[in-house]
């Protein structure tokens, strides 16, 4: 299973695990190293607890490429704003 890095709180890291709709909260110093915002982690589960095994490096970047790819048409797509200027 996967979790995803989605923020963090003080010393600590939130990561949300989409398919149980859980949040697994971890101290920073037990992240892998580089861990960051949007991070993607093989996440493995036992009797409810949950422990990160290593990072999905190939859908973190995967996730970020889509991101900005997605960021880049709404920035072409945009022609300012509508109110003008006085």
């Amino acid at each position: 299973m996967e979790g995803i890095l989605d923020r963090f709180e003080g010393d600590k890291a939130v990561i949300l695990i989409e398919e149980h709709k859980a949040e697994f909260i971890v101290e920073k110093s037990k992240l892998p190293t580089g861990s960051k915002v949007n991070t993607v982690f093989l996440m493995e589960e036992n009797n409810g607890d949950y422990k990160i095994l290593r990072v999905n490096t190939a859908e973190t970047q995967a996730r970020a490429e889509t991101s900005s790819d997605l960021m880049a048409k709404l920035r072409a797509k945009s022609s300012g704003s509508k109110f003008g200027k006085k």
